[in-house]
Parts: C-alpha cells; sequence; structure tokens
C-alpha cells in the first residue's frame, strides 16, 4: 500500500513527465528513497477530460522503479495511445490523472472467479489481447458477462470469445490513485 505522500508524488511524476514531454524539455524523475515507489510494478495511467477517457496505456510488468514506469506510461497515454490524437500543451490543465498499481496477472478457468470492482480482465485469444482494468466495470455498472464481453471486444474478439476453450482469461487488481478534479 502506498500512502497518501506516495500517492501524491506519482501523481505529481506523472503530470510533470507529461507537461515536460509536451513541453519538449527532457525529463527523468529524481531517485526517490521510498521503499514503495522503487518496487518494480506494473501501472496504467489514465487521462480523462470532463471525466471522459482521453489517453489510457500501461504495462503488467516493469524493469524499472515504480515512480520511473509511472512516468514512462503518463508520457505514453499523452502521445500514444492510438485511440486519440497526441495530447497537446494547451489540454493539460483539463486533464485529471488516475494511475493503477497492478498486481501480477493470475490466469483463471472459470470465470465466476472475476469479482466486479477487484479485478480487471486481460484476455488471450490467438494473436489478440484485451485488457480492461477493474474500475471500468464499475464506472460503466456491468455484470460479469458484460465486462468479459466488452474486453472481447476491446481485443478485436467477438463478444462471447472469452468462451472458447482455446481463450485464456486472466484477473489482475490494482491500487487506484485519482487526482482531485
Amino acid at each position: 500500500m502506498l500512502s497518501e505522500t506516495e500517492s501524491t508524488t506519482l501523481l505529481q511524476i506523472a503530470r510533470e513527465a507529461i507537461r515536460r514531454h509536451l513541453n519538449q524539455e527532457e525529463y527523468t524523475p529524481a531517485p526517490r528513497e521510498e521503499k514503495a515507489l522503487n518496487e518494480k510494478s506494473g501501472c496504467f495511467v489514465t487521462l480523462k477530460r470532463n471525466g471522459r477517457l482521453r489517453g489510457c496505456i500501461g504495462n503488467f510488468q516493469s524493469t524499472q522503479p515504480l515512480f520511473r514506469e509511472v512516468a514512462a506510461m503518463a508520457v505514453a497515454s499523452a502521445v500514444q495511445d492510438p485511440r486519440f490524437q497526441p495530447l497537446q500543451a494547451g489540454e493539460l490543465a483539463a486533464i485529471t490523472l488516475e494511475i493503477t498499481i497492478l498486481s501480477a496477472l493470475r490466469k483463471v478457468d472459470d470465470s465466476r472467479e472475476i469479482e466486479i470492482g477487484t479485478h480487471g480482465i486481460y484476455i488471450e485469444k490467438g494473436l489478440n489481447r484485451g485488457v480492461l482494468l477493474p474500475q471500468v466495470a464499475v464506472e460503466h455498472g456491468w455484470d460479469r458477462e458484460t465486462f468479459l464481453q466488452q474486453t472481447c471486444l476491446k481485443a478485436g474478439l467477438p463478444a462471447a470469445a472469452w468462451q472458447s476453450p482455446d481463450a485464456e482469461i486472466y484477473l489482475f487488481s490494482g491500487r487506484i490513485i485519482q487526482e482531485k478534479p
């Protein structure tokens, strides 16, 4: 678990990384002493504007400390999410940030193990892969089956693909850190 101070620090690092990138300035977050910020953990950084998704990119595993992974994923969310045009410097003030620090993936054979509000879903079938964070089902009021269907659709699969014997379903949980709008 992160302290309030550590959570605030990660949000500040994410915002500063985006700001510096948009202003074409070099930025490497200064080394941190906090043990939790130096753990190698996967994370996603989500950008929202007026409560609507504006970018979201992450990794399930990291080879670098969490504070550096957050900086990298923040920039990627701002300018590399293929669903959106790259963020412009003038938009940053209107953006709120959300960081989801991920647990390890756990393969499941029974979809009934999925708990809405607790688990995110990662589905893999053939070359297709899709992921939805734990908070997505809650935000949309989805039940378990709808959550699975929507993860399949995000992967470019038919909605019922999760029921296929060659579909692999993984669960994960996430610690969510949000800026106050």
